[in-house]
C-alpha cells in the first residue's frame, strides 16, 4: 500500500479528538501508577495467599488498562472498519517485526507470563543463575530482588530460553534446607531427633508444613538436611539462620565432630 492510501486511513485530526487522546492515555498512566503503589501497600498490611493473590493481580490489571486504552484510542486516530485496520496492522508488523525484533519478542513473552503465570509478584524465583523475590512483572522485562538487595531486570523472553525455578509458586510455602557435614562417626538417631526438633522449636516455622530430616551417607562423611517451611517466604534466610545456630550448638553438646574439607587450590 502506498503512502497516501496509508496516509487516508488516519481521520482528520481536530482538537476534540487530539484533547480526548491525551485524556485517555493520562487517565491509563495515572490508574496504573495508582495500582502499582496502591496494591502492594495494602500487600504489605496483609499475610499469606491473600498477599500473594493481591500482587499478583497488578500485572495484569495492567494489560487490562492498557489494551482498554489502545480500544478506546483506535477509533479516535483510524477510521473504524476491517478494511481499514488489516494493512495497518500490518505495515505496523512487519516494520516492528524488524526494527525490534528481541522487544516485541519480550513483549509477546509478558503477555504470555500474566496469562500462564509462571511467576507472580511475591514469588521467589530463579532465572539464568539469579535468585530473588519478584518485585515487578513489566510489559517487557521481570524485576527481581536478590537476597543481597540488588535488583534485577530480566527480559521476559528468558521465556522462551531458559527454565524459571519458582520457589512457591503463588503460595505462602516456601521450603528452606538447611545442612549439616558431620563426621560418620556418631549416632546418628540422636541427631536426626536433635535436628528435628531444632525445626520444631524455631519461631519462623510454619506448623501446618511438614518438618523433614534427611540423612545421606557420603565418602567424606554424613549429610544432613533440615527440610521446612517459614510462615512468610521472605522469612527464608532468618529460618535458615537460626535452625543453623542452635543446631551447631546443639550438635556440639551431643560432641558431634563437624566434618571440613579442605579447599582445592587452584593450579
Amino acid at each position: 500500500m502506498d503512502n497516501f492510501n496509508i496516509a487516508n486511513i488516519f481521520i482528520k485530526p481536530d482538537f476534540e479528538n487530539f484533547v480526548e487522546v491525551l485524556l485517555i492515555i493520562f487517565g491509563t498512566l495515572l490508574l496504573i501508577q495508582s495500582i502499582q503503589k496502591l496494591f502492594p501497600w495494602i500487600a504489605n498490611r496483609l499475610h499469606g495467599a491473600s498477599r500473594l493473590f493481591i500482587l499478583a493481580t497488578i500485572p495484569l490489571l495492567r494489560l487490562i488498562l492498557i489494551l482498554t486504552a489502545f480500544i478506546l484510542i483506535t477509533p479516535r486516530i483510524i477510521e473504524p472498519s476491517l478494511q481499514n485496520l488489516i494493512p495497518l496492522l500490518g505495515t505496523l508488523g512487519i516494520a516492528l517485526g524488524f526494527a525490534f525484533k528481541d522487544f516485541v519478542s519480550s513483549l509477546i513473552a509478558g503477555v504470555v507470563a500474566v496469562s500462564e503465570r509462571p511467576y507472580h509478584n511475591g514469588d521467589w524465583i530463579t532465572i539464568n543463575g539469579i535468585y530473588g523475590e519478584v518485585k515487578h512483572i513489566g510489559t517487557r522485562a521481570v524485576q527481581i530482588v536478590t537476597p543481597d538487595d540488588t535488583a534485577a531486570y530480566i527480559p521476559h523472553i528468558k521465556l522462551w530460553t531458559e527454565p524459571i525455578l519458582n520457589a512457591n509458586n503463588g503460595t505462602p510455602a516456601l521450603q528452606c534446607v538447611a545442612n549439616f557435614y558431620l563426621h560418620p562417626d556418631h549416632d546418628a538417631v540422636r541427631v536426626k531427633q536433635l535436628l528435628h526438633d531444632v525445626a520444631l522449636t524455631s519461631p519462623y516455622l510454619n506448623f501446618e508444613q511438614p518438618v523433614v530430616v534427611v540423612v545421606q551417607d557420603q565418602p567424606w562423611g554424613t549429610h544432613y538436611r533440615i527440610r521446612a517451611y517459614p510462615i512468610e517466604p521472605y522469612q527464608q534466610f532468618h529460618f535458615i539462620s537460626d535452625m543453623t545456630v542452635r543446631a551447631k550448638a546443639g550438635l556440639k553438646h551431643l560432641g558431634v565432630t563437624f566434618n571440613v574439607t579442605h579447599a582445592i587450590p587452584n593450579i
